[in-house]
């Protein structure tokens, strides 16, 4: 899941940068792309996996 809201964050930086529109300092491209580097890295680290509890696998 983190990998696609990065995924959209590059894709409107990518729009921003390509269109040259000026906008405010939050929503520049250089913000919007270490915000999606960070949904990039923690979705590596495996934060928002989908962690399942432990013994709920098979039962016998």
């Amino acid at each position: 899941m983190l990998a696609i809201a990065a995924a959209v964050v590059f894709f409107i930086a990518f729009i921003l940068n390509a269109t040259k529109t000026s906008t405010e300092v939050i929503f520049g491209t250089t913000s919007l792309t270490l915000v999606g580097l960070t949904l990039v890295a923690l979705h590596l680290a495996g934060v928002g996996a989908g962690w399942q509890a432990r013994g709920r696998g098979r039962r016998r």
